[in-house]
């Protein structure tokens, strides 16, 4: 089973790696939020892409990106898979709702015809350059019409040629279990805390049958907190505090992280021998 926790930068991208995950999920939901929005379908395909170049270009393991609903119709799915797939990622799902969509965890989401879906899967997939280039079909039909309908909705999308599954915001364990017994394909599975789906442990997940689980929100909370809690330290002044090695990594660790020392290393060869010519 494929892990793969969600950055929004080259930075959380690269923690990601350090940490020994098999991908990186470009998330949506925190990629608008990085930019100040609830995840209502504001940021646009252009701002996707290049977030999701930064995350690729940052490491080298695979990238899974968010495309939301392609951005429109087949045409403008046909120009989000060729762009997606040009800034380097393995992955891209996107899923039924409308176009401009909505978090999968928000209230008052709505669908195009599962029949509209399935020639935009179709698009997608002919749109591609290499057949390695992964189409994740999503459904956010559970909270709509129903989790049978969900189902048959994914079932459609394979039949169009997805590659892998994604049904959105299952509601009980019980669903989660059964739904990739129920697919005949690899299933991804969305761990969104505090969301409408229950959190499952990994190894339920795994011998449960699912191939890839992402976990879309927990960095960014996580670093949220961490910011909150140091600026109300620098509040106070209380500088020491603010300071502290377990609220915040050293600006050593920090230029590690970001291969400062290797920089340095391809400098004194190629740029300081120059200077001294």
């Amino acid at each position: 089973m494929i892990r793969a926790p969600s950055a929004t930068d080259g930075l959380s991208a690269k923690l990601i790696g350090n940490a020994g995950f098999d991908a990186i999920h470009v998330t949506g939901s925190g990629v608008s939020r990085s930019m100040g929005y609830p995840d209502i379908g504001l940021v646009t395909m252009p701002e996707m892409v290049d977030r999701a170049r930064l995350v690729a270009n940052a490491v080298s393991i695979p990238v899974i990106a968010d495309a939301d609903t392609g951005y429109g119709n087949a045409m403008n799915m046909m120009r989000t898979v060729q762009e997606f797939e040009g800034a380097g990622v393995a992955a891209i799902h996107v899923e039924d709702q409308v176009t401009p969509k909505r978090c999968g965890h928000y209230e008052r989401k709505e669908l195009i015809p599962a029949s509209e879906m399935a020639l935009k899967i179709e698009a997608a997939c002919q749109a591609r350059r290499s057949q390695d280039f992964v189409i994740i079909a999503r459904t956010d039909a559970r909270g709509i019409e129903g989790f049978d309908a969900a189902l048959a909705r994914a079932r459609l999308y394979r039949q169009a040629g997805a590659d892998v599954l994604f049904i959105e915001a299952p509601e009980t364990r019980d669903e989660i279990e059964h739904i990739p017994k129920l697919i005949d394909a690899p299933v991804l599975i969305n761990m969104y805390s505090g969301g409408k789906t229950p959190l499952v442990s990994t190894a339920d997940l795994k011998a449960w049958g699912y191939r890839i689980v992402v976990w879309p929100s927990h960095l960014q909370r996580a670093s949220i907190r961490a910011m909150q809690r140091a600026l109300e330290l620098l509040k106070r002044e209380d500088i020491s505090a603010a300071d502290d090695p377990d609220l915040m990594v050293s600006f050593a660790e920090r230029e590690e992280l970001v291969g400062m020392a290797e920089i340095e290393a391809l400098e004194r060869r190629y740029l300081r021998q120059d200077q001294g010519q």
